[in-house]
């Protein structure tokens, strides 16, 4: 990865930073303060716009959806709705909250940027190094090719493209606007930590999931939110999450978060002691990439420091808030 170096200037941290409410401010009660609507009611109205959006999506595309729950098809198309309804909802709540969609995190502006690109490398050198340490202790066979020619392109740009939209879904849906909103309510570090809880548990429905497994989720979802901390943007954490994934899922053809799913590149195996291989939950809940995800958390320290603010992301915002008053202006 390369070194993203700003120069130094005051500029507004990247994470929003609430002002303390003093106690006796007339207006304060069970459901607003200083800020307006409190932050408890935000996420619970932000959330049943999720589910309301995600709801009406699947009952619009019912007679057009006809794939069974098992498939690429119904996987691919689950995620989609899901990011599109969680970002809908964000929409709306930035109209009630007359703020830029863009504050959280998901700027159009730095679509696929710099740290899209450095989030991408950061992820496919994080299960190649983790998977090359299994080879090299035994645990790891990447066998024969299992797609040739058209197939093999053809799969690869399938799982690129649905993995895109996983990490869209998971990374707008748990650190977007819930993050943000969480944030204003009870503190950066509280909320990362509730999220990234909450981010485990949801991978327990997995098939061949185990605690292990769960744990390693939970690290990198605080890693994911220490990114969005540094750098003001969810774009670095989406590209290290789609490409750790298509890693798993394509490039190297291994369990991901317990599931084996159709279409992997070769006919892969894993063997050996679950501590080096993560057993039936594959290699995130192996202890290299425990040990990965530590030094991670180090990197992106040394990469994006705390006392300098991301120009490009802040700018962004601006301009963003300044059209959407030109554009409120009768």
């Amino acid at each position: 990865m390369s070194s993203m170096q700003h120069e130094n200037s005051a500029v507004p941290p990247p994470v929003p930073v609430v002002p303390e409410v003093p106690p006796n401010r007339p207006g304060v009660g069970i459901f607003q303060n200083a800020e307006g609507l409190r932050a408890g009611w935000r996420l619970l109205l932000y959330l049943t716009l999720v589910v309301g959006f995600f709801l009406g999506l699947r009952i619009l595309l019912a007679p057009f959806w006809k794939a069974p729950p098992d498939t690429f098809s119904n996987q691919f198309l689950t995620e989609v709705i899901g990011f599109a309804s969680s970002f809908a909802a964000a929409v709306l709540m930035s109209f009630l909250e007359h703020r830029p969609v863009g504050a959280y995190g998901l700027s159009v502006n730095s679509a696929f940027g710099k740290l899209f690109w450095q989030g991408s490398l950061a992820g496919l050198l994080e299960i190649s190094i983790v998977v090359g340490l299994m080879s090299a202790f035994g645990g790891y066979s990447f066998g024969r090719l299992a797609l040739h020619g058209a197939e093999l392109i053809r799969w690869a740009v399938l799982w690129a493209v649905c993995l895109l939209f996983v990490a869209l879904f998971e990374e707008f849906l748990f650190r977007g606007y819930t993050l943000y909103t969480l944030t204003s309510g009870i503190g950066f570090w509280p909320a990362a930590i509730l999220l990234s809880l909450l981010f485990g548990a949801v991978h327990l429905q997995n098939s061949g999931e185990g605690l292990i497994g769960v744990a390693g989720v939970f690290v990198v979802g605080l890693l994911w939110c220490f990114t969005v901390k540094r750098t003001g943007s969810l774009w670095f954490a989406l590209g290290m999450h789609a490409a750790f994934d298509f890693g798993e899922t394509f490039l190297y053809s291994v369990p991901d978060s317990g599931i084996i799913f159709p279409g992997h590149l070769s006919d892969a195996t894993i063997h050996g002691s679950a501590w080096l291989t993560g057993g039936t939950v594959g290699p995130e809940a192996s202890v290299f990439d425990f040990v990965m995800l530590f030094l991670m958390f180090y990197v992106v320290h040394r990469l994006y420091p705390a006392d300098r603010a991301t120009h490009q992301e802040h700018a962004t915002l601006q301009r963003t808030s300044s059209e959407a008053k030109t554009n409120l202006t009768p």
